[in-house]
C-alpha cells in the first residue's frame, strides 16, 4: 500500500477516533473532505472550532448552551412545574423532537455505572436535588435509558426525592404499534404487561 501524505494520515487518524468510525470509514471521510470545495471543507472546520469555543453546559439543567442558560431554561412559556430527567443532551433532543413534552429538563451527563467507576458524585444528581428542594416542581419524570444502569440511576434518584412533595413518574414502556408479539423480547413484554392500561 502506498504511503499517503502526513496530513492525510493525521486526518484519518483523528477521524477514526470518533465513536462509530472505523479506519475504512475514516478514510472515506478524509477523501470526501479532500474532494469537496474549499468553502465546504472550511465550513466543517469552522463549525468544529465554534462548537469547542462556544458551547458549554447550561448552569441550570446541564443541557448544551451558548450562554449561561440554554434555550429551554430561558423559555418562560415552558411548563415550569414538570422536570424530565435524562442521561445526555442527545436524549433531551430526542424528546424535544417528539413535540409532545413542554416542561423543563435536567441532564445527568451520564448514568451510575459501578463497573466503570461512575458513581452518583460524577453526575449532576446533587444539582437536581437542589432544584427540587427549591420548590415549584409538581412532577419529576425519570427518562433514563431502559437499561440496568439507567434503571439503577432512576431508582437511586427516586430514593433521594421520596421526601419531597413531587410526583415521581417513569416513561412508559411496552410494545410499539405494528409489533408482532412472537418477535418481541421478554423484557419489553414484561414491561408491557406491568404497564397495561384499561380499555
Amino acid at each position: 500500500m502506498s504511503k499517503v501524505t502526513d496530513s492525510v494520515t493525521h486526518m484519518i487518524e483523528q477521524l477514526s477516533r470518533l465513536p462509530g468510525i472505523g479506519r475504512k470509514s475514516a478514510e472515506r471521510l478524509a477523501y470526501h473532505i479532500l474532494r469537496v470545495p474549499d468553502t465546504e471543507a472550511f465550513a466543517l472546520a469552522d463549525s468544529i472550532r465554534a462548537v469547542r469555543e462556544n458551547v458549554r453546559y447550561c448552569e441550570v439543567c446541564y443541557n448544551l448552551a451558548e450562554s449561561e442558560r440554554c434555550n429551554i431554561c430561558s423559555d418562560s412559556t415552558r411548563e415550569q412545574t414538570q422536570i424530565c430527567v435524562v442521561q445526555q443532551p442527545r436524549d433531551l433532543i430526542a424528546l424535544e423532537q417528539s413535540g409532545t413534552y413542554r416542561g423543563l429538563y435536567h441532564v445527568l451527563l451520564g448514568r451510575i455505572a459501578p463497573l466503570e467507576n461512575i458513581g452518583p458524585e460524577k453526575l449532576t444528581i446533587d444539582s437536581l436535588v437542589d432544584r427540587i428542594a427549591a420548590g415549584g416542581f409538581k412532577e419529576v419524570i425519570m427518562a433514563t435509558n431502559p437499561t440496568v444502569e439507567g434503571d439503577g440511576t432512576a431508582l437511586y434518584i427516586s430514593n433521594l426525592l421520596r421526601d419531597y412533595d413531587v410526583q415521581l413518574t417513569r416513561l412508559a414502556r411496552g410494545i410499539t404499534t405494528g409489533s408482532i408479539l412472537e418477535y418481541t423480547n421478554k423484557e419489553i413484554l414484561s414491561d408491557a404487561l406491568a404497564g397495561r392500561q384499561p380499555l
